[in-house]
């Protein structure tokens, strides 16, 4: 019983430190009892030692947003990487941990010279999307942003030169609708796989002419445009003429047939017609009724109008009608 006491002394007072109060001094009775106090060395200790759990911990922990990677160094090799937004750990003062960015990057290129394939100068003015794909491939070859800022401009500007030379001007600004860009990515392929890096985009924001000799090109490409529309003007006039030509030709040839056949047509009616008139007045009777008929239209068509006189000679058939009638 007394080793236990004992012990729980011990316990206390390496905890706790004790002192003694008068009672009389509070307003007690006098006696004298033993005030148990914390320790303060034992306290500090456990304090440094729970500040120093914290900051182990916090050092332990890695966050990891939703457009980052992480990366987790030993001894400034690459151990593992982090793709996935939460918490992870790592072995303080052995591991670090850096961050690179998983989302689409802009980068802008800085306006250039490039030549056509006419010995045409342009400036162009682009900018590209990409994303790092590979991390670990990303650092182990490029080791920071400004490194793959400084490829992606030469390779994209060395695309863009050789795209641009292969192709007439005409044909570089009727290409502004996206084919150009289309075939920039076409010949930069995969070349920037070996970096880690996807290539999302190539845009061409601006094309122009250089500012010191705009004027004269502009007026140079507006004669040119001016002679290909004469030359375009004079050709269609000229093709023009001869399909009239050749139609004017063609309906001369029909109305000279048609003509012809008209006139055919006609003899063959008038013909027709006399055989008509022979079979209908063969007889000697019907003949001097015909001619009687044809008298009396012809003089029809003389008395047509006022103050008309008809003249007869004596051996008209209609005198001898007027004779009778006498």
């Amino acid at each position: 019983m007394e080793n236990s006491n004992k012990e729980n002394i011990n316990r206390e007072s390496s905890t706790y430190s004790y002192s003694y109060v008068d009672q009389n001094r509070n307003g007690g009775s006098g006696k004298i009892v033993r005030v148990k106090k914390p320790h303060p060395v034992r306290n500090a200790v456990l304090i440094a030692a729970a500040v120093v759990l914290l900051v182990l911990l916090r050092m332990s922990l890695v966050v990891t947003g939703e457009n980052e990677y992480t990366l987790i160094k030993r001894f400034g090799s690459i151990e593992r990487v982090i793709t996935s937004a939460g918490l992870s750990f790592k072995m303080p003062f052995i591991e670090t941990a850096s961050t690179l960015d998983k989302e689409v990057l802009l980068y802008d290129l800085k306006a250039s010279d490039v030549i056509t394939l006419d010995k045409k100068t342009m400036v162009a003015d682009s900018f590209v999307l990409w994303r790092i794909t590979d991390p670990k491939l990303y650092v182990q070859t490029l080791y920071s942003r400004s490194e793959a800022e400084s490829r992606l401009n030469t390779i994209v500007y060395n695309s863009l030169k050789n795209v641009i030379s292969s192709m007439n001007q005409s044909d570089v600004i009727s290409g502004r609708d996206g084919a150009l860009d289309a075939a920039i990515m076409v010949n930069i392929g995969d070349a920037l796989a070996r970096y880690g890096i996807e290539l999302i985009s190539v845009e061409t924001k601006h094309l122009d002419l250089p500012d010191d000799n705009k004027n004269a090109v502009y007026e140079r490409m507006i004669s040119e445009r001016n002679n290909i529309a004469a030359t375009y003007t004079a050709e269609g006039a000229s093709e023009a003429k001869k399909i009239r030509n050749a139609t004017d030709n063609e309906i001369t040839i029909l109305l000279s047939r048609a003509k012809a056949e008209a006139e055919k047509t006609i003899a063959a009616g008038e013909a027709e017609y006399m055989r008509i008139l022979a079979g209908a007045y063969a007889t000697g009777e019907r003949s001097e009724f015909y001619t009687f008929v044809r008298s009396l239209d012809a003089a029809r068509t003389m008395m047509k109008g006022g103050n008309k006189t008809l003249i007869l000679s004596e051996d008209s058939p209609i005198a001898k009608i007027f004779r009778n009638i006498e």
